[in-house]
């Protein structure tokens, strides 16, 4: 079981890891320019930085989500490789925005054009396991939609 999921576990720890760090660099940025929690703005510098680990932070869940659904029902190593890719390309995305805003939108981008391709990922996976016919043959999965709606 555990070789099943090796992959997707590691890149799970690695995104926990991930989200740690941007969150450290908000930390060191409120040290940085003096500014008190609770409060959000202040010196733009932080700003950028707050801003963009809120955003990382935002879209976190929709990535771990589609990563296993993805990863458990296409295949482990491509979806591993693609959330390697999302990581990096959020590292790229968070270190751009904190340099200047400018700096966050080819990683953005890439991230989300990569979100997107997990999505297809999960649901050609998830339709390979509910359209897989009970059956062997092929005419079981052309008479499988037909038998759903009533009609055979």
């Amino acid at each position: 079981m555990r070789d099943q999921i090796d992959l997707l576990a590691t890149v799970t720890v690695l995104g926990v890891l991930e989200q740690a760090y941007f969150a450290m660099q908000v930390i060191y940025a409120r040290r940085k320019y003096k500014v008190s929690p609770p409060e959000t703005t202040g010196h733009p510098e932080f700003e950028r930085t707050f801003r963009a680990q809120a955003n990382c932070s935002e879209y976190f869940p929709i990535f771990i989500s589609l990563l296993w659904v993805a990863g458990i029902f296409f295949h482990q190593g491509v979806t591993a490789v693609c959330g390697l890719l999302y990581l990096y390309t959020r590292l790229r995305y968070f270190q751009g925005y904190a340099g200047a805003a400018r700096g966050r939108l080819g990683p953005l981008y890439a991230s989300a054009w990569l979100l997107w391709a997990l999505l297809g990922l999960a649901l050609a996976g998830l339709l390979a396991h509910f359209l897989r016919p009970s059956s062997s043959t092929w005419m079981a999965a052309l008479v499988w939609p037909l038998q759903l709606c009533g009609a055979w």
